[in-house]
C-alpha cells in the first residue's frame, strides 16, 4: 500500500493521536505489543515545538517546520549500550605534530559515557561533565585528529570525481582502518597506543522483552507524513536482507561446462550461472575464471554463456532518472553484474599538451583511446572533463582533459550491463592466457543445449547436460551492506533488494512447490544415478586419446537407458538455483516482511536504493525499523555499515559543517540527498550514555539545493547527542 503524500490534520490532537491509532492494528507478536505500548506511553503533548537550534537552522536554510519530519526516541539501557564505542575527534595544535593535544572542546569530548540518570545537557554541560569526571567511563575505540579526517577527505576528492565509487570498487580502507584495535591516529597517518579491543557490542540481549516500554519520543514532529527519503531508503532492504538471509549469507556464482574436456581443451560451452552477487568486481571475476583455468581448461572450442536469469526484466534506462546515464549511481542491476557496469579511467600527465589514459577493467573488442589532448580548465566530473560517449565499437572523448586534473580517476558507467559483462569476461579470459573459439554470450534465460542457431561440428555438437566445474562465493552480506550504507551504493542495494525476492525462505518454498516437489536443498531429489552414469560414461571417453563419434553416442545411450523412469530428470545445472525474480516479486516480499514484523503501514518502494521520486516513507517507518534492528542478532553488521558523523562515510563532512557538534564520533548515520530532498537516519549515543534512534526527512517543493538543508539535520544530531 502506498501512503498518501500528505496527511491532512484537523487539529493538534488529531495529529498526535493518528500515529497512535495506526500502530494499534495488530498484536500477534510480543514485540508489537511492546512497540505499541511505547507509543501509548508518550504524552499527548510530545514536544510539538522544535528545539531552537533546529528552528534557527531551518530559518537559515529558508525552510519551514512544514518541510521537515523528525522523530527521536531513546532505545535500550544506557548501562548496556548496543552501539559501538564513540570515536574521539580531537583538535591538535598546528605547531607540534608529536605533542599530545590540548583539552578537547566540550563537544569533542566524545569518549565520555556518563553512568546513572544524568539529565539533559544544557549550555553549561561542559562544567557538569568536569564536575562528574569521576563518573566518566573511558570507552574510546579510536582517537583521531580532526585535521587528519579533513586532509583524508580532501585527498579523496582531489584524486577522483566519485570518491564513493572509488572506495567501493577498489575496496579502499576508510580512515579508521582496522577497527578491531584501539588506535590513536595522528596527522602523519601513524597509529599509536594499539591495544586489543574488539569493536563488537557487548551484552546484546536479543530477547524482544529487552525493549524499554517506558521510553517515548523526546521529539516527534510530523513523523506520520510520507516523504521522499532518498538514500535513507537503503536502510530498509539492507536490514530485511540481514533478517531474512543472515549476516553471513553469500551468493554463489557457479561455472559449468557441456561437451567433453580432452587435455586442456573444452569441446563444448562454458556456462557462468549468475547469482546476483552485488560486488563481482573485475578482480573477483578474474579469480573466478582462474578457478576454471586451474581445473584444466585452457581452450574453449564453443562459447562462454553468461546466464543472468536469476533477475528478470530489471534493466532500466540509465538516463531516465536525471538524464545522467554516465554516472555510476544510475547503473542497472543484473543477474551477473560485473564491476557495477562501471569503468575507471585514470589520467597521467605526459607533457604540457597531452595526458595518457588507462582503463580498468579492459573491454574486449572495444577501442579505448590511450592519449588525450589537454586544455586549460578546472578538473570536474567526467561528463564535463572528458565528455565521454559510448559508441558501438569505441569510446569517444569529445573534449580535451583539463590540465589541472594531473593524476586523476574518473568513473563512467557503461550503458548496457550485459554487453559490459561479456566484454570484461572475454578480456579477463584472454588476460589469463586462455583462448576462445566462439563468443561470449550474455542472456537472461537459463542455458539450454539449443542455445545457438549457428551450426556446431564434431565433439562440440554433442548434447550433454551441463556439469559443474567451480563455485565462487561472494563477499558475505555483512561486507556488502557496508558498501551499500557507508558509500551509498545504489546498484548494490538493488542487487540485495532483488536477492531478498530470490533467496528468502518463503520464496524458496514457493520455488520448490513450482518445481513439482523437488527439494532445492535435497540432493536426493535429483537423478543422481543418471548423472553419475552419464559422468562415468564421459569419463570413459575422456580418459583416452583414441575415440570415435560412435563411442560418444554409445556412452550417451548408456546413460539414457540406465535412467530410472519414475525419477525426475533434473540436472545438476538446476540444483540449488534460486527462484527467478523481478522487481514486483522482490518488492512484494519486502512488503510482506514489513506487514509481518512492523506496525506502521509499509513504505512505498519502486526500487531498493531510494533513487526514485515516487518512493515514500515516513519518519515513523524508519524509526520503528531502526528500533526493531537495535535488539536484532545482526545489529553489529547493521550499525557498523553506517557512516560515522564527522569521521567517515557520507556523513564525514558533519564535523566541517558543525565543528562544535556533540554528535561528532557519536552518531552512526545513513544520509540521503536528491534535489529538494535531504535526510538522515540512524543512531546517536547521547553524552549521558543513552542511545537514541533518530530520523529526519526534509522535502521541499521550492527550489532547494539539498546541501543547504543538510545543516538542519546536523543540528538535529547535535541536539540529540547533548542529551
Amino acid at each position: 500500500m502506498r501512503p498518501t503524500s500528505r496527511l491532512c490534520h484537523s487539529s493538534v490532537l488529531t495529529a498526535t493521536l493518528s500515529p497512535i491509532f495506526s500502530h494499534l492494528r495488530s498484536f500477534n507478536q510480543t514485540h508489537k505489543w511492546l512497540v505499541a505500548l511505547t507509543l501509548v506511553a508518550a504524552p499527548l503533548y510530545a514536544q510539538a515545538a522544535l528545539p531552537k537550534a533546529i528552528q534557527a537552522a531551518l530559518s537559515r536554510a529558508d525552510l519551514t517546520e512544514a518541510d521537515i519530519s523528525i522523530i527521536i526516541t531513546p532505545v535500550g539501557d544506557k548501562n548496556a549500550s548496543h552501539l559501538p564505542a564513540p570515536i574521539q575527534v580531537i583538535d591538535s595544535s598546528s605547531d607540534s605534530s608529536s605533542k599530545r593535544v590540548s583539552q578537547p572542546k566540550q563537544t569533542a569530548n566524545v569518549n565520555a559515557d556518563i553512568k546513572g540518570n544524568a539529565q539533559t545537557a544544557t549550555q553549561n554541560n561542559n562544567d557538569k561533565l568536569n564536575e562528574k569526571s569521576h563518573l566518566l567511563q573511558q570507552s574510546t575505540l579510536v582517537t583521531i585528529e580532526r585535521r587528519t579526517i579533513e586532509r583524508h577527505e580532501q585527498k579523496l576528492h582531489a584524486y577522483t570525481d566519485d570518491p564513493y565509487t572509488y572506495q567501493s570498487l577498489e575496496s579502499i580502507p576508510t580512515i579508521l582502518g582496522d577497527k578491531t584495535k584501539t588506535t590513536i591516529i595522528n596527522d602523519d597517518g601513524n597509529n599509536a597506543n594499539i591495544t586489543e579491543n574488539s569493536d563488537k557490542t557487548s551484552h546484546i540481549n536479543t530477547d524482544a522483552t529487552s525493549i524499554k516500554i517506558s521510553f517515548s519520543p523526546i521529539l516527534n514532529h510530523q513523523s506520520d507524513i510520507a516523504r521522499t527519503p532518498a538514500s535513507t531508503m537503503k536502510l530498509v532492504p539492507s536490514f530485511i536482507a540481514l533478517d531474512t538471509l543472515g549476516a553471513d549469507f553469500v551468493w554463489h556464482t557457479r561455472v559449468y561446462h557441456t561437451g567433453l574436456v580432452i587435455g586442456d581443451r573444452l569441446h563444448g560451452d562454458l556456462i557462468i550461472q549468475g547469482s546476483g552477487d552485488p560486488k563481482m568486481t573485475h578482480e573477483r571475476l578474474k579469480q573466478l575464471l582462474y578457478k576454471v583455468k586451474s581445473s584444466g581448461i585452457r581452450h574453449i572450442e564453443g562459447d562462454i554463456i553468461v546466464d543472468s536469469a536469476v533477475f528478470k526484466n530489471v534493466t532500466k534506462d540509465p538516463a531516465a532518472f536525471d538524464n545522467s546515464p554516465l554516472r555510476p549511481y544510475n547503473a542497472s542491476p543484473d543477474g551477473f553484474l560485473v564491476n557495477f557496469s562501471t569503468i575507471g579511467i585514470k589520467s597521467y600527465p605526459l607533457n604540457d599538451d597531452q595526458a595518457s589514459l588507462t582503463y580498468t577493467p579492459q573491454l574486449a573488442n572495444y577501442d579505448l583511446p590511450s592519449i588525450i589532448d589537454t586544455r586549460s580548465a578546472a578538473c570536474g566530473q567526467a561528463r564535463y572533463s572528458l565528455a565521454p560517449q559510448w559508441q558501438t565499437k569505441k569510446l569517444v572523448l569529445n573534449t580535451g582533459l583539463p590540465n589541472s586534473c594531473q593524476e586523476h580517476a574518473f568513473y563512467v558507467a557503461y550503458p548496457d550491463a550485459k554487453d559490459f559483462a561479456a566484454r570484461v569476461v572475454a578480456a579477463k579470459w584472454q588476460e589469463l592466457g586462455n583462448t576462445l573459439s566462439g563468443d561470449v554470450i550474455t542472456q537472461e534465460t537459463p542455458y539450454t543445449t539449443a542455445k545457438s542457431t549457428k551450426p556446431t561440428h564434431g565433439l562440440s555438437a554433442l548434447s550433454m547436460s551441463p556439469l559443474p566445474i567451480a563455485s565462487y562465493p561472494s563477499l558475505n552480506l555483512t561486507k556488502q551492506i557496508y558498501d551499500i550504507n557507508h558509500f551509498s551504493n545504489n546498484v548494490m542495494t538493488e542487487q540485495v533488494a532483488l536477492s531478498i525476492g530470490a533467496y528468502s525462505q518463503s520464496t524458496m518454498v514457493k520455488n520448490k512447490t513450482k518445481a513439482g516437489g523437488i527439494e532445492a536443498n535435497s540432493i536426493e531429489a535429483i537423478d543422481v544415478e543418471a548423472i553419475n552414469i552419464k559422468s562415468n560414461a564421459e569419463s570413459d571417453i575422456t580418459s583416452t586419446n583414441s575415440y570415435t563419434l560412435s563411442d560418444v553416442n554409445a556412452a550417451n545411450n548408456k546413460a539414457a537407458n540406465n535412467k530410472t523412469i519414475n525419477k525426475p530428470t533434473t540436472s545438476l545445472y538446476q540444483f540449488g538455483k534460486p527462484a527467478v525474480t523481478d522487481y514486483p516479486a522482490a518488492l512484494q516480499t519486502i512488503n510482506q516482511w514489513w506487514q509481518s514484523h512492523m506496525n506502521t503501514p509499509a513504505p512505498y518502494l519502486t526500487n531498493g536504493s531510494g533513487l526514485c521520486r515516487d518512493c515514500t516513507i515516513t519518519a515513523a517507518n524508519l524509526s520503528e525499523l531502526l528500533t526493531y534492528a537495535y535488539s536484532h542478532p545482526s545489529f553489529d553488521a547493521y550499525v557498523n555499515s553506517l557512516g560515522i558523523a564527522g569521521v567517515s562515510g557520507t556523513i564525514a563532512a558533519h564535523g566541517a559543517r558543525l565543528p562544535d557538534s556533540a554528535a561528532t564520533g557519536r552518531a552512526w548515520i545513513k544520509t540521503g540527498t536528491l534535489n529538494n530532498v535531504t535526510s538522515m537516519a540512524g543512531y546517536v549515543k547521547g553524552l549521558s550514555g543513552q542511545d537514541y534512534v533518530v530520523v529526519g526527512l526534509i522535502n521541499s517543493e521550492q527550489a532547494l539545493n539539498a546541501y543547504t538543508a543538510r545543516p538542519v539535520l546536523d543540528a538535529m544530531l547535535d541536539w540529540t547527542a547533548q542529551h
